[in-house]
Formats: C-alpha cells, sequence, structure tokens
C-alpha cells in the first residue's frame, strides 16, 4: 500500500468516524453528552479537512495517485 492511499484510508475513517459521533450526538438526551459529542465531531471535522488538503498536495505531486 502506498503513502497515498494510506492517507485516504485515514481520510475515510475519520469521516466515518465523524458521521458516527454525529449520529450519537442526535440520539442522546443528555445535554451536557450531546454538546461534547458535538464539539469532538467538529475537532475531528478539521483533522478531516486538514486530512483532504494533504491527499489534495499528494495528489498534485505524485499525479499516478490520483482516484486510488
Amino acid at each position: 500500500m502506498t503513502i497515498a492511499s494510506d492517507v485516504k484510508q485515514c481520510a475515510a475513517s475519520l469521516k466515518g468516524l465523524e458521521a458516527g459521533l454525529s449520529n450519537l450526538a442526535l440520539r442522546t438526551q443528555d445535554d451536557e453528552s450531546k454538546r461534547i459529542l458535538h464539539e469532538t465531531m467538529m475537532k475531528v471535522s478539521e483533522v478531516t479537512k486538514d486530512i483532504q488538503e494533504r491527499v489534495g498536495e499528494l495528489e498534485r505531486e505524485e499525479p499516478q495517485y490520483r482516484g486510488f
């Protein structure tokens, strides 16, 4: 597995984590838990955006990795 595919795999995992946190935040009844889950989801979202930017950089630097 290449670095580019590893980074893309990480980005996909982070998106799944973000979706899971969002789902939990919507389903929980406790306001404090809801707030914490939402804040955590927002932090994961920021990291996901950073990783996606890195994927773009890798694809520009190494065109053979586009679309993997």
